[in-house]
């Protein structure tokens, strides 16, 4: 990297702050976040051991809903990384490519994604959404799969990021953005089928799975797939993406959803959950991908298991799912700082080698 990058990180919760940690670091980065409360955007600007603000940082106030706002915020900077709600995502990006600002989210939220590809089209800058996990990193592992095969049947994604030690009823905690939680619960699901993309009800599709002996189960769930969809129509007859949850779980959201019809309330469904649903950073983040296909002549499966658990980075403690998001995003801006992307455009995750991510002084938290 021949000079210091400015970036501006949006969102100053739990996967800003371990981004902005993270990011610290390293001297490569002049880092400003920005949170739509300034205290907020302090505290993840500060740390705790030292008692200092971090390295290479520096924090303000952000309307992430008003244009002027984002624009004063992009301001002589290299990339924006946005860790807001999903819903304030098109207007971050719109402002970035006025000002051909690189822009890199974490927005499972189809409709987001469908809306920041148009904007790439003949952009000078890049736009790289879906940073995370799932989509992001899960995207990344089944492509790689992918690739060791000569034809492919189906490609199986499952990703769970769960609590350690689940005390209640559903057998869960809030680890990760409430809201992107009941989108991926109440929206539609995308695979393939016969290698046409078909929309699925979420909640369906149910099937139980054993990883290092301990059980569990999965079910449809909206926005993991990402683009590798349209990425894989007419080539893999098979594709779908589910999220993992401990036995029981799916069957208390069918009662909250359909039954008391919190489908029609989502506020009301977060509310009940932000009271009833403890947070926790005690948390395992649990990944399974599996690809079967032609290879050598030979019908072959191939899968790739993975589980990672919350520690201590930087003397702090983090969750896993926090954890493995912002280091996908930190990964990803690396690479890109370093000219391992391409320049400028709509980038997908299964545009990204899985060989450079994993060796990725970022990326290696996921090895």
């Amino acid at each position: 990297m021949s000079f210091k990058k400015n970036v501006a990180i949006f969102g100053a919760g739990k996967i800003g702050k371990l981004v902005v940690n993270l990011l610290s670091s390293c001297s490569d980065y002049e880092i400003t976040v920005y949170d739509t409360s300034k205290e907020n955007a302090k505290k993840a600007a500060f740390n705790q051991i030292s008692g200092k603000i971090l390295d290479n940082v520096s924090y303000d106030a952000a309307d992430f809903m008003d244009p002027k706002s984002i624009e004063r915020a992009l301001q002589n900077k290299n990339y924006v990384l946005s860790c807001a709600p999903f819903y304030c995502n098109k207007g971050i990006a719109e402002v970035a490519r006025n000002l051909k600002v690189h822009y890199l989210d974490l927005t499972e939220d189809v409709k987001t994604t469908s809306a920041i590809k148009e904007l790439a089209k003949n952009a000078q800058n890049a736009f790289i959404p879906q940073c995370g996990l799932a989509p992001g990193f899960i995207t990344i592992v089944a492509h790689d799969l992918a690739n060791e095969f000569e034809t492919i049947n189906s490609i199986k994604m499952r990703v769970g990021a769960l609590p350690k030690f689940p005390h209640n009823k559903l057998k869960y905690n809030l680890t990760w953005s409430t809201e992107g939680l009941i989108n991926e619960y109440c929206n539609p699901c995308e695979v393939l089928h016969n290698g046409k993309l078909e929309l699925v009800p979420p909640l369906e599709g149910l099937e139980t799975l054993s990883i290092d002996g301990d059980e569990y189960e999965a079910f449809n769930t909206s926005g993991g797939l990402g683009t590798l969809a349209e990425s894989f129509a007419n080539k893999v007859k098979h594709m779908d993406y589910k999220s993992i949850r401990y036995p029981g779980h799916r069957e208390i959201l069918q009662i909250l959803l359909h039954d008391l019809k919190f489908i029609e309330d989502r506020d009301g469904l977060k509310k009940i959950f932000e009271r009833a649903l403890p947070h926790t950073m005690q948390d395992v983040v649990i990944i399974f991908v599996t690809v079967t296909g032609e290879k050598n002549g030979q019908f072959s499966q191939k899968s790739y298991a993975k589980k990672i658990y919350h520690s201590v980075i930087g003397e702090e403690h983090w969750g896993a799912i926090q954890i493995t998001t912002a280091a996908g995003i930190c990964a990803v801006l690396d690479l890109h700082a370093n000219s391992e992307l391409p320049k400028s455009g709509f980038i997908r995750q299964e545009d990204i080698s899985y060989d450079k991510f994993i060796k990725n002084r970022f990326g290696k938290f996921y090895s």
